[in-house]
């Protein structure tokens, strides 16, 4: 099998036609640098065909830490010269001058190293739309490759370039006769007098960035719209997920009730109604605020804003020590940390990095939202003021998201202040991609992709830690008594350690087992209160927890809690791996257990 080494600039849709050729579905955005790393999937037209997908990279004279890595995993990729077949460089077509000044350079690599190399001007789509024009076969005849114009969201183009891969007549592009000069100025001026050559004219695509730009990137409006979209990104968690949340609660209650009485043996029909629906369908319940979530987020990524975004945060977030590079990865951190960690390699200070990693396990994420849903709907009223314009409880859910990004920003400032800086500020440099209509194919593809890594990924954890806190609250006395059973005499040792926040020893067990993941803190819950239920119902766990008789000023010390708290064992190991070393994720695990825990207490103890 020969490999096909895919590389391009940032933003040039390279990912997406990857995807388009192996059928895979890694991650795509309107946004430079969402690929991190190098993704690898065999050709789905051709079985002799291994397509490698490398981080887009400006330039092969790199300028950031992270490019030197993509840039020599490249050249390495290069030198093995029987197993690579040929080199695809995808270009921006509507962006052409920027693509052929690094094309010119891979195209260099391709001939000392003796290798095929194809290009594909992708986004043709465009210039149609505009009646604009590019000339592929001149540009051909130019680089002495071909050059195929391809659109990888509509799959234009794709048979062709699919044949051109395939062929056995590729052959290498020859040598410039022009040996003298190699620096970047000779193919920056050569970049742009091909593309003025062959490329569309006219400048009607930048024009019609601009007048949106005058708004978003202005210091007032920018700054208003900003907070108006992110205020309604939250009102939508609840809003537009609250009536796929009753369907399956409704769904999980009537799946329980036909199922449980059919069940013979008592104790299996126990495990089934208070472990599977009461712990596992609990966490099951929230699994559409995460839909609502990561659809709205991948809309701002798909339509270009996010990068207008991080501008508008830049001057405000280097108040912190932070950059606005930092945005993207935070935002990310609101979906999962992980991700997100891996995001923060296109930080090119080490430093700010760092602080960004401080950051990012302090975002309000994905494992923390069914928490904050849980609470909130015990204690705050479904209603809604300013003529139905807001929710309380979508109110709440800002409120709480907004604490944990501005402790994250006090933190980072904090440790900026009080930690030497030997670095030079490097000038804040972020491409602005154009604006475009989202794909909703492909957003709504993703947020269920990303739901069901969610349960995937939580649900296995959920059902074995439900499980352990079913058989130790069930037993000795077969559930009759949660107070005497095994669960309750170890949770009593540990409740001192909850009790100045108001919290029994129900509580306590749910916090400990949330450090393994913080979703299982419902399911421990739900679990709990299945047990000391002895109805046949599937009740409401919100409603629970309100019979409960937990105070509210506890219910905030929990909410506070789990807003800082490092309580996820994956970040922590993402962490490792990214910086080799465990003084991080221990720094992290102890000091945002230390301060959520004061937090809380000064929490508990002012609304009491």
């Amino acid at each position: 099998m020969k490999d096909v080494l895919v590389v391009g600039s940032p933003n040039s849709g390279k990912t997406l036609l990857f995807n388009r050729l192996t059928g895979l579905k890694q991650k795509v955005a309107n946004f430079p640098g969402v690929t991190v790393s190098t993704h690898t999937g065999r050709a789905s037209f051709d079985a002799t065909l291994q397509l490698v997908d490398f981080p887009g990279v400006y330039s092969l004279h790199t300028i950031s830490g992270e490019e030197e890595i993509a840039v020599k995993a490249f050249q390495q990729a290069i030198q093995k010269i029987d197993e690579t077949k040929a080199v695809l460089c995808v270009l921006d077509a509507t962006r052409l001058e920027k693509g052929l000044f690094f094309a010119l350079q891979v195209r260099e690599a391709c001939v000392a190293a003796d290798l095929p190399f194809v290009v594909a001007c992708n986004m043709v789509d465009i210039l149609d739309k505009h009646k604009l024009r590019l000339d592929l076969d001149g540009l051909g005849r130019e680089l002495g490759a071909p050059v195929i114009g391809v659109s990888a969201k509509s799959g234009f183009g794709l048979e062709r370039l699919q044949q051109v891969l395939s062929s056995d007549n590729l052959t290498t592009p020859a040598a410039d006769s022009n040996l003298l000069a190699r620096d970047e100025g000779w193919e920056r001026n050569r970049a742009e007098q091909l593309a003025h050559t062959y490329g569309p004219k006219g400048d009607l695509l930048l024009k019609s960035h601009s007048r949106l730009d005058d708004f978003f990137l202005h210091s007032v409006s920018g700054g208003l719209a900003f907070f108006v979209i992110m205020f309604s990104l939250f009102q939508a968690i609840f809003t537009w997920a609250a009536p796929m949340m009753d369907a399956v609660e409704a769904s999980l209650g009537w799946a329980a009730e036909g199922i449980v009485p059919y069940i013979g043996n008592q104790l299996a029909a126990d495990f089934v109604r208070d472990a599977i629906f009461g712990g596992v369908g609990a966490f099951l319940v929230f699994v559409p605020q995460i839909f609502v979530l990561t659809l709205v987020v991948g809309t701002l990524e798909d339509s270009g804003y996010l990068a207008r975004a991080a501008v508008i945060c830049h001057r405000p977030l280097n108040a912190f020590g932070l950059t606005g590079k930092s945005f993207v990865p935070m935002l990310s951190g609101v979906a999962c940390a992980i991700p997100a960690i891996y995001a923060a390699r296109t930080i090119e200070s080490p430093r700010k990095r760092w602080l960004t990693y401080m950051a990012i396990p302090l975002m309000p994420c994905s494992a923390r939202l069914p928490v904050y849903a849980l609470l909130i709907a015990a204690f705050i009223p479904n209603e809604s003021i300013a003529g139905g314009l807001l929710g309380l409880q979508g109110l709440a859910m800002f409120g709480i998201y907004l604490f944990g990004i501005v402790t994250a920003l006090l933190v980072t400032a904090a440790i900026s202040r009080v930690t030497p800086d030997e670095e030079q500020d490097a000038p804040f440099v972020l491409e602005m991609p154009p604006y475009r209509l989202p794909s909703w194919q492909s957003i709504l593809r993703g947020a269920i992709q990303r739901a069901g890594y969610f349960v995937k990924k939580a649900g296995p954890v959920i059902f074995w830690i439900t499980m352990l806190i079913w058989f130790l609250g069930y037993f000795p006395n077969q559930g009759q008594d949660l107070s005497q059973s095994y669960l309750a005499w170890a949770g009593r040792l540990i409740e001192p350690v909850f009790q100045p926040l108001g919290l029994d020893w129900k509580y306590g067990i749910a916090i400990l087992a949330s450090f393994v993941a913080r979703e299982v803190f419902v399911g421990t819950l739900g679990t709990l209160y299945g047990i000391e239920d002895a109805t046949e119902n599937v009740v409401s766990l919100a409603t629970r927890v309100q019979e409960s008789g937990l105070p509210l000023a506890s219910g905030v010390a929990l909410l506070v809690f789990f807003a800082v708290a490092a309580q996820c064992v994956s970040t922590l190991a993402t962490l490792y791996r990214e910086g080799g070393s465990a003084k991080l994720p221990l720094q992290l695990l102890v000091g945002y257990g230390l301060l959520s825990y004061a937090l809380a207490w000064c929490a508990f103890t002012l609304l009491s």
